[in-house]
């Protein structure tokens, strides 16, 4: 028995009357609306419009969990399906008692948002860069469902933060009562990577997803080592569960996504509309606030003679009936 360790806690649903408040779907909510608000504020600074995130979220979302479902009874599908199943067919359904994967929540979730951008002319590229610090913080948030549901938990140790688990929950070892707390390990690690991510946004430059790509070969890269810690069930192949093989995968291709876009220069839209003056006027755009100064210029040079010759009328007397002088 280790002389100290983490408890796990003793319910993961409560009831408001007979409406069932479950931890594992209000940390994914918590994690959604930060993830909201830190998309916002990120974009808002980028020049886009107030609003854009919240109304991207209306896609995002609801693609994202159908994703997540989709991934997990795929891969898992033994759990509901064949006559050893632990569970009913009907339970692939139930997203509340856990199992959501990530891949395919970002996947389809980036699908909603692709369809979104569309509607609105925005580059799908900057909104990806945006939000992608925004996401792993969510994923950090909704870690913390599984501490609630006494799932996806490591191999047995004796570590002062060994987490204490049931034994009667799945995958338990006989004669263990700590276990590594892999959902603790990935929402630190998804925060460090986070301010990585700022940083690296700020003081790189980076743009045309860059950040994102970032973002997926970070997160892989922890999910790799965390993943191997892991003891529930899970598909192996050559001696790596299947999601150590998808981390592999996603890791190389993010690399090779982050080289190939740091060749762009193009512009990216970020939808920004500009605002109209006291005096009924453009004002400056913000993503772009040396286009209508260009504008200004170069409409005084293209009058010309003609604009000059206007000016000069108006400001020279002129001589009227009378001999008398005027200014008009």
């Amino acid at each position: 028995m280790p002389l100290a360790s983490i408890p796990s806690p003793s319910q993961g649903v409560w009831y408001l009357g007979v409406v069932p408040i479950r931890a594992y779907a209000l940390c994914i909510v918590l994690g959604v609306i930060v993830a909201v608000i830190i998309g916002e504020r990120r974009w808002r600074a980028r020049g886009g419009a107030p609003g854009t995130i919240v109304d991207l979220a209306v896609w995002a979302v609801p693609f994202g969990l159908v994703g997540g479902r989709l991934y997990h009874v795929i891969t898992d599908w033994q759990l509901y399906f064949g006559p050893d199943a632990p569970n009913r067919p009907i339970e692939a359904l139930f997203i509340w008692n856990g199992g959501l994967g990530i891949w395919g929540a970002v996947a389809l979730g980036a699908l909603g948002v692709w369809f979104g951008c569309r509607s609105r002319g925005l580059s799908l590229s900057a909104v990806a860069d945006t939000v992608a610090p925004a996401i792993v913080v969510a994923q950090a948030i909704g870690r913390w469902g599984n501490y609630f549901n006494q799932e996806l938990f490591g191999s047995p140790t004796d570590l002062p933060w060994g987490l204490e688990i049931d034994p009667d929950r799945p995958g338990t070892v006989a004669g263990v009562s700590t276990y590594h707390p892999t959902f603790l390990y990935e929402s630190i690690w998804d925060l460090g990577l986070a301010l990585v991510l700022i940083w690296a946004g700020r003081k790189l430059a980076l743009r045309h997803g860059r950040v994102f790509a970032l973002y997926v070969a970070g997160y892989t890269l922890g999910r790799f080592w965390i993943e191997g810690l892991r003891i529930d069930a899970a598909h192996h192949i050559l001696g790596l569960r299947l999601n150590q093989w998808t981390s592999i995968i996603l890791f190389v291709a993010a690399l090779a996504y982050f080289w190939y876009a740091g060749r762009k220069t193009g512009e990216e839209s970020v939808g920004a509309t500009p605002e109209l003056a006291p005096d009924g006027e453009d004002a400056v755009d913000p993503a772009h606030p040396s286009d209508q100064a260009d504008e200004a210029e170069k409409d005084e040079h293209d009058d010309g003679p003609g604009r000059a010759a206007a000016s000069q009328e108006e400001i020279t007397p002129h001589t009227v009936s009378g001999g008398e002088k005027e200014k008009r």
